[in-house]
């Protein structure tokens, strides 16, 4: 290191060692965040702001309408996963002008350079803006935020359309793909997902879909794939086409991230729900067409302190099988709503009060209990979708996120239920059988210890004997491009780590390894080796029985893929 170079090195570290106690009078947090969770929550929003009128408010810095577009392009891009839309605070801290402005421009380019030890990303030394950007949003940001269009039934209308009617469709599967072993792979910046046969290991065709495809869902009966992307887009996708393709689409907001269908006997198909983070909402369909029938905003009071939010945004929705109902998590309030169909005309809605910033979840065994994480009240959250009421909150580690979690039967505590975190090294496991074993239900009955926090899923399959784990957002390379798998049966033995991204054998990229996901025998595991969109990608295929290499997918037609997807386990819950 020469001297010019740790001159600024020390600089660097002497301000954010100076903004340390304005920021925690700022964030009032002072619980150091790791850069796993910076790069978490400094993912990017799909918000289109073009509609969005220039806000000029006094005190602040003047911007001509070019610097305000450009910023404000930027900031939905950047910040309003994190900050909300009105920038009144959600994962990340209110930006409202009455704090920022307070605080001034020098303050405000030194904090969005070097982050914060609450989360703030680093946005300025890790190279994501440049000075020039910086200063524009910190002039930006002075100003009062805002306010993106609502997106009620008429702009849903005018998005909505069928592609091929119900009618026209056919009557029966007419290609000869083995559909319960079929995958939906995110192609995440390509707009596109990609159909691979799990047979085969081919790709089968890829569709083009909205933006930032989020997740990939089946329908009860297995025909349709719905697949929603963060600009709010819906595509349904009919698989019994001899060749597969979009038959109805539907944007329900401005950004959004979740859909599900009907799964109850007798409702089967018959609706289709995906929440929105802009604006904040859920939007009821018809699941053959996805005509819009119902829209209910989830603006409201949050659990505990019962203030008024403004953004409470719509995170994970899962369809009950014990009541004609989706669950559906609201984020920023802490509720999960219990949403019966059965006269879509008059909806009744059951509230229960868990905690802040529910997130992801999954079934237990039984398909009873619903596992949500909590993520920033370090919580997992468990409804017992019979009874219908909030059964526990157990706390676990840091920053929860299972996906939808791992189901085994531990060889000591019985049926548990297993989530890793972000935030730590640790994967809980939470006892999941209040009959057979009641003295270790809702409780996490055994910590194991991971190669390191990051981590987004866990997952394991009633047919195998391990349980894997990704670190994607862990910041040391060698932990990020592998995975680590335990034997369910010897967990005192600890991890093996399987090193994914070198044997996907690309040269350069990021190379995160992401979302282990079976195949429909669960005798096969899938990873994502996720590079930039300039770079190689591929899906690595391990064999469960010998966690050895399988076979690795490579295709110029796999950009960025992330989320993967079975048809079989999406369809039936199997996790």
């Amino acid at each position: 290191m020469n001297m010019t170079t740790r001159k600024i090195v020390t600089g660097a570290f002497a301000t954010a060692s100076l903004l340390s106690l304005s920021i925690a009078t700022v964030y009032a947090d002072n619980t150091k965040t790791s850069d796993p969770e910076a790069a978490y929550k400094g993912a990017s929003s799909a918000i289109d702001m073009s509609d969005a009128k220039v806000v000029r408010t006094a005190g602040a810095p003047d911007l001509t309408d070019e610097e305000f577009s450009r910023a404000r392009e930027i900031y939905f891009q950047r910040c309003a996963g994190c900050h909300g839309v009105l920038r009144k605070g959600a994962t990340g801290k209110p930006l409202t002008p009455d704090i920022t402005q307070a605080r001034g421009q020098a303050y405000l380019e030194a904090l969005i350079t070097y982050g914060s030890p609450a989360g703030m990303p680093n946005w300025g030394t890790s190279n994501e803006l440049s000075p020039e950007q910086i200063t524009l949003m910190a002039n930006y940001i002075q100003h009062t935020p805002p306010t993106p269009p609502e997106w009620g039934m008429s702009a849903m209308k005018d998005s909505w359309k069928v592609i091929v009617p119900p009618e026209k469709r056919p009557t029966k599967q007419m290609n000869k793909l083995d559909l319960p072993n079929l995958f939906s792979v995110t192609l995440r910046d390509d707009g596109k997902i990609a159909l691979i046969d799990g047979n085969t290991k081919q790709i089968v065709k890829t569709i083009e879909t909205g933006y930032a495809v989020h997740i990939s869902r089946m329908s009860a009966s297995g025909r349709y794939l719905m697949v929603i992307g963060r600009d709010a887009k819906i595509d349904m996708i009919d698989l019994w086409m001899k060749d597969p393709d979009v038959v109805a689409t539907i944007k329900v907001g401005i950004e959004a991230r979740s859909v599900e269908t009907s799964k109850f006997k007798g409702y089967e198909d018959k609706y289709a729900i995906a929440g929105a983070y802009w604006p904040p909402q859920y939007t009821i369909m018809d699941g053959e067409t996805l005509e819009p029938l119902q829209i209910v905003s989830t603006r409201g009071m949050t659990v505990g302190t019962q203030e008024y939010h403004p953004e409470p945004r719509v995170a994970a929705i899962i369809a009950s099988h014990e009541h004609p109902e989706f669950i559906v998590n609201v984020k920023e309030t802490g509720r999960i709503l219990l949403v019966n169909y059965e006269d879509i005309n008059n909806l009744t809605v059951t509230t229960i009060g868990a905690n802040l910033f529910l997130h992801d979840g999954g079934w237990d065994s039984t398909h009873r209990y619903f596992m949500t994480a909590a993520n920033e009240s370090n919580q997992v959250a468990v409804v017992d979708s019979k009874e219908r009421r909030l059964a526990a909150l157990v706390d676990v580690g840091r920053i929860p996120h299972p996906g939808r979690g791992a189901n085994f039967t531990h060889p000591k505590f019985g049926p548990v239920w297993a989530t890793s975190h972000l935030g730590d090294a640790t994967i809980s496991l939470i006892g999941t059988d209040p009959e057979g074993h009641p003295d270790n239900a809702w409780k996490v009955v055994e910590t194991l210890q991971g190669q390191g926090g990051g981590s987004l899923f866990v997952k394991t399959h009633p047919k195998s004997n391990h349980l894997y784990l990704d670190t994607t957002f862990n910041p040391d390379a060698k932990i990020s491009q592998s995975a680590a798998v335990f034997d369910i049966n010897n967990l005192e033995a600890g991890y093996t780590v399987l090193p994914i991204a070198d044997w996907a054998n690309i040269e350069g990229g990021v190379k995160r390894v992401l979302q282990p996901e079976y195949n429909l025998a669960g005798d096969e595991v899938w990873f994502s080796v996720w590079s930039q969109q300039d770079e190689v990608s591929a899906i690595v295929v391990v064999d469960d029985k010998t966690l050895k290499l399988k076979k690795v997918i490579k295709d110029k037609r796999l950009i960025t893929p992330t989320g993967k997807f079975n048809v079989n386990n999406t369809q039936y819950d199997v996790y």
